[in-house]
């Protein structure tokens, strides 16, 4: 743990330009802080982490990827420098919306630190080096095919930098956390023959020669192979303590995701709600005893064509229910059969495809297996009916929020900073249209909304007892497998992503939370004055600004 590093910051986020106060606005230009935010917005898309995640997918130039020491310890020359120019400017006689902008470059920065030092992914977790090999081919595989020349180029450079990332990593990974070590392991499973199907699968679906795309697959094998092997060489000796604590995760908690509560408030507010969902939900399937229940998709095609039918139904719900604006030149979420390239490589990160700030004018594509009653947890909900997983993944949820963000005329508003706002905003779209009325015609449609509810008042209580060290992998995902309940494979899953990846399983439920009492606030300050549709239509345009700075500059008042 990087001791130095987090009082460095918390000095930084004492400085004056953090206070909350409102004061009045400076003659002085902003061009400091947008300078200071577009170098290292440029210079966050060339070295940022690849993520299994969707919502902070970015786009980057392409080309090779290096995680050697030396790259390492130039990006933390790099890091300072822009921490050192940040705390030079003085942003506390500016108005709320720029010292807002001045609070999420800091947040960025802070991310930065808490991936390089504070949390340190690449010194002690193999499962890093899967998602920056395995995750950057996924990513790029989900760009509809066909590829034309660049792309195809793009995709087989990501495919030949598999090898020397996992040579880095070898010399990166001392002592790395047998459980992770153990989940790479195991995640690893087969990988040669998957590369091989997605390899044959992929070759006609772009410009390279069949060699080109089996020699850079067998030697990707070759590597994977070995990594696996010195994993398992080195697991007997390897340590099991595989929390950051709770000095770090008090960091990313004020510092990252800027949210004013300590560990012990999350586990409370988490208890909270998982108690309101089980009751709600069990007054749900006390009404609906006799109503049959929900059947699955037919097949591909049928289910294709229910969800792109209930988009458009939502999208009209929305407007005529005064809840959301939205635009028409925001395109729309769909549903599209899974390729093989992509299936043979399905797990490494999600099969969707948000489009970006470039490619506004295209479909969101989410990619599907054929509808079964083997599917996981959130599939399974999705075949019996598209309409939850579309309201938070698609419109209004992710998709819809990304692409208003991406238009937003204030740049520094346009980049991921913290998943507390975004899954936040996702999470909190699910009851909202339950109590709209979106789901009157489907009472087990409400009771999927209401398990799902448990699902994410649960993430909390895992995600914070995993990173103070309370919780292993194997309770967390027993816990989950049995309180929400799911299938083992998914709760494990989760388990893994909550464990590697500390602070982000809290977001759906604290950012809800969050959003729920900034309404309230905004109910009870404006009285008759307030409008949803307008309160939503700022919350959507700033989802990626986290709800307290939201709340701050609405209300004119700090957290």
């Amino acid at each position: 743990m990087k001791i130095r590093t987090i009082a460095l910051f918390s000095f930084l986020l004492a400085s004056p330009g953090f206070t909350f106060a409102q004061n009045k606005p400076q003659n002085a230009p902003t061009e400091s802080l947008d300078k200071l935010a577009g170098d290292f917005w440029g210079w966050r898309a060339k070295y940022a982490p690849f993520t299994g995640d969707d919502v902070n997918r970015i786009e980057r130039p392409g080309g090779r990827r290096d995680w050697s020491r030396a790259a390492v310890d130039n990006r933390r020359r790099e890091l300072a420098e822009f921490e050192a120019r940040w705390k030079k400017i003085d942003a506390s006689g500016w108005p709320i919306p720029q010292q807002v902008d001045y609070r999420l470059i800091g947040s960025a920065l802070a991310r930065v630190r808490w991936e390089l030092e504070i949390n340190p992914r690449w010194q002690r977790d193999p499962t890093f080096y899967i998602e920056q090999t395995l995750t950057p081919l996924v990513e790029a595989l989900t760009v509809p095919a066909p590829y034309d020349e660049p792309r195809s180029r793009e995709i087989l450079t990501r495919l030949e930098n598999i090898p020397v990332i996992l040579q880095q990593s070898e010399a990166n990974l001392e002592k790395p956390p047998a459980p992770f070590a153990s989940v790479a392991i195991q995640t690893l499973d087969g990988v040669r023959d998957r590369l091989h199907k997605m390899a044959a699968a992929l070759r006609s679906s772009t410009t390279l020669k069949e060699q080109e795309l089996s020699g850079a697959g067998d030697r990707a094998a070759d590597a994977f192979d070995h990594f696996r092997a010195v994993l398992q060489e080195k697991l007997p000796s390897l340590p099991n303590e595989t929390a950051p604590g709770r000095e770090a995760y008090v960091f990313f908690l004020k510092n990252v995701a800027l949210l004013p509560y300590s560990p012990e408030e999350l586990l409370a507010m988490g208890r909270q709600e998982w108690n309101r969902a089980v009751a709600f939900e069990t007054y749900e399937k006390e009404r609906n005893r006799d109503v049959p229940p929900l059947k699955l998709a037919e097949n591909t095609e049928s289910w294709i064509k229910d969800a792109a039918a209930k988009e458009s139904s939502i999208r009209q719900f929305l407007d005529k229910r005064g809840i959301l604006t939205v635009p028409d030149w925001v395109q729309h979420y769909t549903l599209r059969a899974m390729p093989e390239y992509l299936h043979a490589l399905e797990g490494f990160s999600e099969t969707d495809d948000f489009t970006s700030a470039s490619r506004l004018k295209e479909n969101c594509i989410r990619y599907t297996d054929p509808p079964s009653p083997n599917l996981g947890y959130f599939w399974r909900a999705t075949a019996q009916d598209p309409r939850p997983i579309i309201v938070h993944e698609g419109i209004p949820g992710h998709y819809f929020q990304l692409c208003l963000s991406w238009k937003h005329e204030d740049p520094i508003r346009r980049h991921y900073y913290d998943s507390g706002a975004n899954e936040g905003i996702g999470f909190y779209a699910e009851e909202m249209m339950l109590q709209a009325g979106l789901f009157d015609d489907s009472p087990h449609s409400r009771e999927i909304i209401y398990n799902f509810m448990r699902l994410r008042a649960l993430r909390v209580e895992v995600d914070v007892r995993l990173a103070l060290g309370e919780f292993t992998l194997e309770q967390a995902a027993k816990y989950l497998e049995e309180k929400v309940p799911m299938d083992p494979k998914t709760a494990r899953q989760e388990a893994i992503s909550f464990s590697t990846g500390p602070g982000q399983a809290i977001t759906y439920q604290i950012g809800k939370l969050q959003i729920m009492k900034f309404l309230a606030e905004a109910r009870m300050q404006q009285r008759e004055k307030f409008n949803l549709r307008a309160f939503h239509d700022f919350l959507w345009k700033n989802g990626n600004v986290p709800i307290a700075l939201q709340r701050w500059e609405y209300l004119g008042a700090p957290e």
